[in-house]
């Protein structure tokens, strides 16, 4: 009676699963402005209401239930059994549908950023809900699979984490964008990171170097290479006196790079101040923007750590500084245009901005390599 019971089971499971997607459906579509905007915390406290069905109602049924079964004992009382899982799995759902509604009430007036961190949590809750109920189902009925039956308390888990994850789910624009710009920091303090390990060559490898030079000449084979023993320091380890002068010009960009950020950081935390106090409400797309802008600088200082290894690319770096240079410039824009700007942020640009030129100048006059013009293009203001 098990086998059918649990095929009764999946076509109730079934049904639900299909209510969820179409609700999910709706979750794609940007809310009308005109809605009421649902706060955070009303979608936090729904979640814990999910979270305690899964671990006091409906799990804890559908454990009890193949208990029976797993110790091949004879449960007389099975429809009726069945009849009370099925009212605890429509429960269940009931409740996870006022979650998947109250979370898109929510998104009301946010941006693409917050609307990215929403749809992230709640399609955790969903999936291990969804995980949780197929598992538990599937297991009911079957004494052989106990090892399923086991990972029912897992599945249980997994949802308890996700809805407790709902806390830290930021619930303004402000929040989730400013989350986005320290993680885009990350990967500057990696490069910033690798750039200070990075070594001049020692006299005795430039010794050997210059001795290889004179006997096997410019042009070398792969098997040179492999049987040459001045090649046998770590990469970054040899550079030369000229090239280590721009390594250390080049660390202070992205020191530079990552003070504005932090200030850029700092400024629209007091602008989510002044609107909680309430001032004017942001403007969502200028604060996408900033978001952007430092997203690509990242990926120039991602380029300028790439480009430091000899042979240095003189012509990438060049590239990367006048973007860098723009990111300064623009960000500047956006926040007066938020009205948040701030001395600090203002120091931190003009902080850049000489870093910025300390190795333009550099560049227009460095011997290394290729003879390097001067970056007329590199847009710098004071």
């Amino acid at each position: 009676m098990g086998k059918a019971a649990r095929e009764q089971l999946n076509r109730v499971l079934s049904e639900h699963l299909s209510t969820v997607h179409e609700t999910l459906q709706v979750l794609d579509q940007t809310p009308a402005s005109s809605l009421e905007k649902v706060r955070w915390k009303e979608v936090i406290q729904i979640g814990e209401h999910v979270s305690k069905q899964a671990t006091m109602g409906l799990s804890h049924s559908l454990i009890i239930a193949t208990l029976f079964l797993l110790f091949g004992m004879l449960y007389t009382g099975e429809t009726l059994e069945i009849k009370a899982l099925e009212e605890n799995m429509a429960s269940y759902f009931n409740t996870l549908q006022g979650f998947l509604l109250l979370s898109h009430g929510s998104s009301v007036g946010a941006g693409p950023t917050l609307l990215s961190c929403i749809h992230g949590s709640v399609k955790q809750v969903v999936d291990s809900s969804f995980m949780l109920l197929q598992g538990a189902v599937s297991s009911y009925g079957s004494s052989s699979n106990k090892t399923q039956k086991l990972a029912i308390p897992q599945l249980v888990g997994t949802v308890w984490n996700a809805c407790s994850a709902l806390k830290k789910t930021p619930a303004t624009n402000v929040t989730a964008i400013g989350r986005a710009m320290t993680q885009a920091t990350v990967s500057m303090k990696d490069v910033l990171r690798e750039m200070m390990e990075l070594k001049p060559a020692s006299p005795d490898s430039a010794d050997k170097a210059s001795a290889h030079g004179s006997t096997k000449g410019k042009d070398k084979s792969i098997s040179d290479v492999d049987d040459d023993d001045s090649f046998d320091g770590e990469l970054g380890n040899d550079l030369s006196p000229e090239e280590m002068k721009i390594v250390r010009l080049t660390t202070s960009i992205v020191s530079e790079t990552l003070a504005v950020v932090k200030e850029l950081i700092r400024s629209i935390t007091g602008l989510l101040q002044r609107e909680s106090a309430g001032g004017d409400a942001i403007s969502v797309d200028s604060l996408e923007k900033l978001l952007k802008l430092c997203r690509e600088a990242g990926i120039q200082i991602d380029e300028l750590g790439a480009c430091l290894y000899p042979p240095q690319e003189i012509s990438a770096i060049k590239v990367a500084l006048e973007k860098i240079s723009s990111f300064s410039d623009e960000s500047e824009t956006q926040l007066r245009n938020l009205k948040g700007f701030t001395e600090d942020f203002g120091k931190a640009c003009t902080g850049l901005r000489s870093s910025l030129r300390q190795l333009e100048n550099e560049l227009g006059c460095s011997n290394v390599g290729d003879i390097v013009p001067k970056l007329e293009n590199l847009v710098v203001s004071s």
